[in-house]
Order: structure tokens, then C-alpha cells, then sequence
């Protein structure tokens, strides 16, 4: 069975009581000396557990016939109280920026470069009063005076103790208070049933019990936004945006991949009428990611703002054999949707394949154009391939989409008159392309400046 959404237990104050035992399980009693002189000593073991009727049965061994081992000390706490004098504000909520250092886990040793960071936020705990007794179990008056007196005078009135070296656990720190010392535990004269002589000693520690954490895993800044504005008149209000070290991106992609480059302004990039052809640029992604945090392939981020004012995301993974090429790929929802109905194909007007592509074409066939077909100056004359059933003549420009209706063709979308975004997919290769700036490009390929783009480690 999983555990609750609700439930949380992380053992503080159990983790308060091992330090106490800890600090009470290194003292020592010294007995007589041998014939040569040497005095034996014997280390005093610290128990947690109260003096009762099971503890006292577990110590005999489960046994009338055996008598308890002495020296020996028992820790239990006797009190747990909700501490108002300390309380704080409930609400407050204190946020921590952590750096890691990388860890090799091949090696299994932390490197000197940079990790992963994190953002910790911590909920104000609560404050408690811990009351804690210590029994000292004797067999005669010599061995309590020497324990009392190694454990008296330690606190003076008290002894600091820390319950975990956990950097951001901000309740470890606390201290030891002796506040009360019960000599003996028998009454006079002693009875046959308990001869074990027990002195008691009261401690008192303030505690903070905390709750659990939120922890947020922390990405890479590359895109920073800063606003400013006229101090004088406090009309004028702009915005800048700069991406570290000023890099800019080329997407392009082969057959179904697509990959990523980073580019300095410098940088020389060439293009086809549809997309990416080559770019010289050769830095390196694994030196950029390295300066900023530790890169996870297949989970850190690149993230892309589009004309359209969205963001293509996609997950990541630097080329095994070539660092200057990042594997990008993209999430499906975040890819633009079509504004358009798609195209069957893109083809040149002048060598289409008449018998492949005009001769009894489905109704609803659609072609982007790559040339001009037929003759606006000559009466709009068309070519006679285009002519279709009616024998109407097709006049249209290069970058039009034209669609069979059943008896001829016509221009469904005139490049001419179009000048907002679109954006429509090719059935026969299954990429998309968008119409900006009077061309047709690869819809999401091609040059982001600084400032366009983001990468979440």
C-alpha cells in the first residue's frame, strides 16, 4: 500500500534523542586496582527506555534469576510540550537558491564543475519543549560519583547539540539544559526486590518540529527580460530582451530530425527558397550548458518564441559525435497549427508531369506554385494543361495555392494580396510551411536572434 497524499514523517525527534544518547555514551567508571597497581575501567552503555516493568524483565533476560547489568544509563523522555513562548509567525515562508556540484556517477565523486540548482522553500516549524530524563543505574555510591561528577560539569547551564548536518534543515541547531538532579531513587532502608541505586537527572531542549519542504528543480536563465522607463515624465514605457552571451539559434532539420546550432551575429548562414541549406558556425553546447548547469539528455529544454507569440518546446540531446549540434525534439502541441487547408504537393506550373498531376485530379487538389502560369498582359491567358474540363483559363503567380473544383482550377490563395501569417503542411513530405514576408519557409526552421529563444536545464 502507498503511503497518504497527507502523510509526512521525516523522525526528528527521534533523530533529537540519538544525539542525546550519543553526547551521554562515552563516559567511564574506573574499579579497584589489581595486584600490580592497574585500575581496569569499563565504558557505561546508554539504553533508550524508562525503568519499568517490561524494560526492567528485557534487562534481567527475561529472568527472576538474573540480576541487571550495572553500570549502565537509560535514556527516555518524560515530557513533550508546545512551546509558546517561541512562537513565530506561521506563515512565514523562507526561499533558499542551491547550487550543486556536478556528480560523476561513473566515478562516484563530485567534479569541480557546477550541478544542478534548486530552489527550496522552507515553512516556519514549530517550537516544542522537549523534556528528557536520564537514569544513572549503580551498584554502590563510588561508580555515581564518578558519573555524576564527568556529567555535571558539562553543563554549565548547558550544552549545544546539532541533529543533523544538513545544510538547509534551519531547526538542527539546539541546546542541552540540566534543570533537575534526583540523587537516589530507594527509599531507606533499601528492600531485596531492586538494590540497584538510580539517579536521575533532568534535561530540557528546545525543539523545532518542521514540515516537509517544496524543492523546485531550476533551469538555466537565457532570456532575460528588462523593463525601464522615463523617470522624468513616467510616460514612456519599453522593454528589452538579451539572452546570455548573446547567442542565437539555427533549427533546420534532415528528413524527420531536426537539429540545432548556436550562432554568434558573425556567423554566415544560407538558405533555399524553403528552408535551411548550411551554416559555418561551430561552437560548442556542451561548453555553454557546462557554465550554467548540469545537462540531462532527453529532459533538459529548448524553448523557441514564434511570430505568432507562442513557444515551440522540445526536449534535447547533444550529438555523441559532434557538440556543436543539439538533437531538438519537439513537443506536437506546441508546433503552430495550420491556418490553411493543406496542399497535396508544391510543383513548378511549367514541368508538371501532366498525366501525374492534371489529368482527372481528385476535387479539393491543391498545389503551392513555385513559377508563374499563364499571362496576366495577355488577356489572362492560361496554359492549355491548366485548362481543365470547362476550358477556363488558370492565371496565377508564383507562391499561389491553387485547387481543382471539380471543372477547373483556381487561385485560393493569391500571394499578391495575403500579407498576415499562415501557415499550411504538405501531405506529400508532412512538412509545414509559413507564409511571412512575402515567402513560403519551413514553418519553425530558420535563424532565432537573441532573445527568441530559452534553454531549461
Amino acid at each position: 500500500m502507498s503511503a497518504p497524499s497527507n502523510y509526512f514523517y521525516d523522525g526528528q525527534i527521534r533523530r533529537y534523542i540519538s544525539q542525546f544518547i550519543r553526547m551521554m555514551s562515552d563516559f567511564y567508571v574506573a574499579f579497584g586496582a589489581d595486584r600490580n597497581g592497574n585500575i581496569s575501567y569499563q565504558r557505561v552503555p546508554v539504553v533508550y527506555g524508562d525503568q519499568s516493568r517490561q524494560a526492567a524483565t528485557i534487562l534481567r533476560n527475561n529472568s527472576e534469576n538474573t540480576l541487571n547489568s550495572v553500570p549502565a544509563m537509560a535514556v527516555y523522555i518524560s515530557g513533550l510540550s508546545f512551546d509558546q513562548a517561541r512562537l513565530q509567525d506561521p506563515t512565514f515562508t523562507q526561499t533558499m537558491q542551491i547550487r550543486q556540484r556536478h556528480f560523476d556517477n561513473e566515478t562516484g565523486t563530485y567534479t569541480s564543475q557546477e550541478g544542478q540548482s534548486y530552489s527550496v522553500e522552507r515553512l516556519m516549524p514549530a517550537p516544542y519543549k522537549l523534556t528528557l530524563k536520564l537514569d544513572i543505574w549503580t551498584s554502590n555510591t563510588e561508580q555515581k560519583l564518578q558519573l555524576v561528577e564527568q556529567l555535571s560539569q558539562l553543563f554549565k547551564p548547558a550544552l549545544e547539540l546539532q541533529s543533523t548536518d544538513n545544510y538547509i534543515d534551519w531547526a538542527s541547531l539546539t541546546y542541552v539544559l540540566l534543570t533537575d538532579t534526583t540523587w537516589d531513587s530507594r527509599s531507606v532502608p533499601t528492600g531485596s526486590e531492586e538494590p540497584i541505586s538510580i539517579a536521575t537527572l533532568t534535561f530540557e531542549m528546545p525543539i523545532w518540529i518542521s514540515t516537509s519542504v517544496k524543492v523546485k528543480k531550476m533551469g538555466v536563465i537565457q532570456k532575460v527580460i528588462t523593463n525601464f522607463q522615463e523617470l522624468e515624465t513616467m510616460a514612456e514605457i519599453g522593454q528589452t530582451v538579451t539572452t546570455v552571451n548573446n547567442y542565437g539559434i539555427m533549427l533546420y532539420n534532415v528528413g524527420s530530425n531536426y537539429f540545432l546550432k548556436l550562432l554568434k551575429p558573425s556567423d554566415i548562414v544560407t538558405a533555399n527558397t524553403y528552408g535551411i541549406d548550411a551554416v559555418t558556425a561551430q561552437h560548442s553546447w556542451t561548453q555553454l550548458i557546462g557554465e550554467y548547469g548540469e545537462y540531462r539528455a532527453n529532459s533538459s529544454e529548448i524553448r523557441i518564441s514564434t511570430p505568432n507569440d507562442s513557444e515551440i518546446i522540445g526536449t534535447i540531446a547533444i550529438n555523441p559525435t559532434d557538440d556543436s549540434v543539439l538533437i531538438f525534439n519537439p513537443f506536437n502541441d506546441t508546433l503552430p497549427a495550420n491556418t490553411m487547408q493543406n496542399i497535396n504537393a508544391i510543383i513548378d506550373p511549367l514541368t508538371v508531369n501532366v498525366n501525374s498531376f492534371l489529368t482527372n485530379p481528385a476535387v479539393g487538389t491543391r498545389y503551392l506554385l513555385v513559377n508563374d502560369v499563364g499571362d496576366y498582359e495577355n488577356g489572362s491567358d492560361g496554359a492549355e494543361a491548366w485548362k481543365g474540363t470547362s476550358g477556363q483559363n488558370l492565371v496565377a503567380h508564383a507562391n499561389d495555392i491553387v485547387e481543382y473544383n471539380g471543372n477547373f482550377w483556381r487561385v485560393v490563395f493569391d500571394s499578391q494580396l495575403v500579407d498576415s501569417l499562415q501557415y499550411v503542411t504538405n501531405l506529400t513530405t508532412g512538412i509545414q510551411y509559413k507564409w511571412q514576408h512575402h515567402q513560403w519557409t519551413k514553418s519553425y526552421d530558420g535563424v532565432y536572434n537573441a532573445g527568441e529563444w530559452m534553454l531549461v536545464l
